[in-house]
């Protein structure tokens, strides 16, 4: 066939070979063509990227639309490609997914499949099927070189000729996720384009490139790197499956970082490898790696590969593979930002970066062919290893339960099922560490399973450390992140146990008979809030319990705890009917348990459901939530996205630095998050002191935030940290090599505390039990009013760290410090949590706090007699 020459557009062309000349310190008398690969021709009837969009790769941003028709154009005219949308973003943007391999693996697809992971079960046989190889294209919104590089990747395996590619196709399945945060990088292009021009601005302070924070996440501002693990955002869960669904030999992952940096690939640095990752995984690395540096020494390009970066959390996308089987490797290249821009290091261009990952994805391919059966055999042996590890453990598996919220522990089910780990009924009730699991409404985890090293990744509690430096969060036990019940089985551990293996169940409760008198709604299930707030939308009129109380209802003397929702029938401008309607919606939609009232008089000294004390009336809540400017846009995203995706409680988003013209008498409740600059202008910390004192608002701040509203409307001067005391105004001498890990000390990374929590404090309705672990990530602490002893909600237990790193100086200073404070302001409420309790949308036990602040908040009293303001 007619070879065909690769084109690019004279400006990108230009500007890339002017890069490389100044970057990889090599000079062109031509402009180099693009994706031109030695000695390989390509066949012209196959469509080059230029000609689709219209412009050379590199040139200009590439939007979704454009990359989808683009790719989706080349797949369904190949025989060696096929490709399936896997999901939808929030924005209603589809995923992709590719499978690259000669035809005639692609006529014996599923076969190739199913042996590949019959292999991988214990005693099986090795398969002599193709390599199975992972690209992961564009996590990061703004990191658009990696998302690019999927355009000449798979043009490159669409349209090569010669032997060499054959070979490959025939020795090799690829997948592709070429756009893995379609609604991220579709926020970059935006930005790019909205401040380009027809020339090229290299100056770092252009606005062009400012877009790093903002465009890196998803649609709720989430960083899907960190939701391999936790799997609460719809693309994570499309790619994961896919993963699964094949459980690939090599998985690559490609990235951009500071624009000062050069290029960066596994294997990393070697002290900081996740204990569950066995070293072998590391050599294996290496030798692919090698095939990296040979291209990139034929350049003489500058990288690094042992440095900086770690395989310690197992939630992102390079170290999530590596304790599932496979080989995962982490593609770093210094970001060119808005296109091409000004470093230390010469000009930096995109369409170098494209270049770099896209060779580099043919490099890892090339070395996972190249060492094809040593990979193989590794895998195998990993599950092999992990069932021979689960036969030596002492603990046979794990039980759980959720008390008094099914939905919570259908979550945690489904958690562990996407991980491809196997989940039972418990048949029988069993006792373990003075606590018995009921048979019908508790879990069990066998660890004599394949993913046994997941499950204890999952489980397990660690707290000690070879090295505390941490690129990402030091604990993540599970388990504690949704406030479960659950304990190891050890000699409480028999085979009998098990009952029938199960998945996610309907959430639907059973819908209530028809009341002549009320409806009430337990508001220990995990979704009462959006039932809650579905009545408030109608104005429908309730009450709320204080205390534990029974209630007379069509299943008899029923005991609800504080929180219960009490939907009385009189006094309501809607009738019955549609009443009805809302409770039945409420339990098959959101899973809440409704009960039918049958008498206002209840048993057993509790008050009676027309007492004003015992049952008082909430409002619908009109939440104002503050982002950017210094607030923590994460933080503020799981905010959003608790209220809104979840909860469907509509949220008001507002800069900041912004709040002049607001009606105030519209809001409820202002959400504020922690971050670098929490701190309100003096006319907004007295308007909004105002709003909270006179018209009755909530406040609700989380970590620094806390700290800022205890200064600004308590009084409360911030805790600094202590600083060691000493006799002597000098200090010994220090290498300054050691102050890496020196300042890392005593740096708390991202760990599990415990607290202890009033539940008979409206923050606290809901909760089954006083011990609630919570997440932090901060040193400071929150002072204890002096003048309400009722004001702490929650406090830090006195050996408080369950899972990840703290100096034991940390958990000194954090012990029996509070964790929640809830102060009236007036005719308003200060609800201060020293923790965020939405992180990553995946602590459902303090999550809870959070929904109990925003219905509750303004049920919070202030104390009398002698502790009267």
């Amino acid at each position: 066939m007619k070879r065909r020459s690769i084109r690019q557009g004279l400006a990108g062309s230009v500007l890339l070979a002017a890069s490389l000349a100044v970057t990889a310190g090599t000079a062109h008398a031509e402009p180099i063509e693009f994706y031109q690969v030695d000695g390989v021709t390509y066949d012209a009837s196959v469509p080059a990227p230029e000609d689709v969009i219209g412009w050379g790769v590199g040139d200009r941003p590439v939007r979704h639309d454009q990359l989808v028709d683009y790719l989706t154009q080349i797949a369904n005219g190949s025989d060696r490609i096929s490709v399936e949308t896997i999901g939808y973003t929030h924005e209603r943007r589809p995923i992709l997914f590719f499978v690259v391999t000669s035809p005639e693996n692609h006529a014996r697809i599923d076969e190739i499949r199913a042996n590949h992971l019959a292999s991988l079960q214990p005693g099986a046989a090795a398969s002599d099927g193709p390599a199975i190889i992972w690209l992961n294209y564009g996590v990061h919104g703004a990191e658009s070189a990696g998302m690019d590089a999927s355009l000449p990747t798979l043009y490159h395996l669409a349209a090569a000729e010669g032997a060499e590619i054959e070979q490959t196709l025939d020795d090799s399945v690829i997948l592709i996720t070429a756009i893995f945060n379609p609604d991220g990088h579709s926020r970059r292009i935006n930005h790019v384009e909205t401040f380009g021009g027809d020339v090229p601005v290299t100056d770092p302070d252009h606005e062009q490139h400012n877009l790093w924070t903002a465009a890196r996440t998803n649609h709720y501002w989430f960083d899907l790197n960190r939701q391999w693990l936790l799997q609460t955002q719809p693309e994570s869960r499309a790619w994961l499956e896919q993963w699964h669904e094949w459980k690939p030999q090599v998985s690559a992952d490609f990235h951009e970082m500071g624009t000062e940096s050069t290029f960066y690939f596994h294997p990393g640095e070697p002290l900081r490898r996740n204990p569950l990752i066995p070293e072998q995984a590391r050599e294996l690395t290496l030798g692919i790696a090698q095939h990296h540096i040979d291209f990139l020494d034929s350049e003489a390009r500058l990288y690094t590969s042992e440095e900086g970066f770690d395989n310690f959390y197992v939630g992102k996308g390079s170290t999530y593979p590596q304790v599932n089987g496979s080989l995962g490797i982490l593609f770093e290249i210094g970001a060119a930002r808005g296109g091409l821009i000004e470093s230390e290091r010469g000009l930096v261009s995109h369409g170098d970066n494209v270049r770099t990952h896209f060779r580099t994805s043919l490099t890892t391919i090339e070395g996972g062919l190249a060492a094809h059966d040593e990979i193989a055999a590794y895998q195998r042996e990993f599950f092999a290893n992990s069932m021979n590890a689960a036969g030596r453990d002492r603990d046979r598996g794990f039980v759980f339960t959720a008390a008094g919220d099914p939905a919570r522990a259908n979550m945690f089910v489904d958690l562990l099922n996407r991980h491809d780990i196997r989940v039972n009924r418990l048949a029988r009730d069993v006792r373990s560490n003075g606590r018995t699991y009921r048979a019908g409404e508790s879990f069990v985890v066998e660890l004599a399973q394949p993913q046994y090293t997941m499950i204890r990744s999952l489980f397990d509690r660690v707290t000690e450390f070879d090295e505390n430096i941490f690129y990402d969060v030091s604990g993540w036990t599970l388990p504690l992140a949704y406030d479960l019940d659950y304990a190891a089985l050890g000699r409480d551990w028999s085979s009998d146990l098990l009952g029938s293996e199960t998945g996610p169940a309907d959430l639907a409760a059973p819908v209530p008979p028809r009341s002549t008198y009320g409806y009430v709604l337990r508001w220990s299930d995990y979704y009462a809030p959006r039932g809650l707030y579905r009545l408030l939308d109608e104005e429908i009129r309730v009450r709320v319990a204080t205390q534990p109380t029974t209630i007379a209802t069509h299943l008899g003397a029923t005991e609800f705890g504080p929180g219960a929702v009490f939907v009385p029938l009189v006094g309501q401008d809607a009738d019955r009917e549609t009443i009805y309607q809302l409770v039945q919606t409420i339990a098959r939609e959101d899973g809440v348990a409704v009960h039918a009232v049958t008498s206002g008089s209840t048993a057993g000294g509790s008050p009676d459901l027309g007492d004003g004390n015992g049952f008082r009336a909430v409002r619908r809540p009109e939440v104002l939530v503050l982002f950017d400017d210094g607030l923590a846009s994460y933080d503020a995203g799981e905010v959003w996205h608790q209220l809104d995706h979840r909860m469907h409680v509509p949220v008001t988003l507002r800069r900041k630095n912004d709040l002049g013209g607001l009606d105030w008498s519209r809001y409820t409740h202002l959400v504020m998050v922690g971050g670098g600059n929490t701190g309100l202008s003096a006319g907004a910390a007295e308007r909004v002191g105002q709003w909270i004192r006179e018209d009755g608002g909530v406040l609700v701040t989380m970590r620094q935030a806390s700290r800022m509203a205890q200064s600004t409307f308590f009084g409360l001067d911030p805790v600094e940290d202590a600083e060691d005391e000493s006799d002597t105004d000098t200090v010994d001498r220090r290498n300054y090599a050691e102050m890496g890990v020196d300042d890392a000390e005593h740096v708390i990374g991202g760990a599990i505390f415990q607290t202890d929590l009033d539940p008979s404090n409206p923050i606290g309705f809901g909760y089954a039990d006083r011990m609630l672990p919570v997440h932090r990530n901060t040193s400071f602490t929150l002072q204890r009013p002096d003048d309400n002893p009722f004001a702490v909600v929650a406090q830090y237990t006195d050996a408080p760290l369950l899972s990840g790193y703290a100096s034991q100086r940390r958990q000194d200073e954090i012990a029996g410090s509070p964790a929640i404070i809830a102060q009236r302001l007036g005719r308003g409420t200060v609800v201060m949590f020293a923790d965020n309790p939405t992180f990553r949308a995946t602590f459902r036990g303090t999550e809870r706090a959070f929904m109990n602040a925003i219905f509750f908040g303004s049920l919070i009293d202030r104390p009398f007699g002698d502790y009267e303001e």
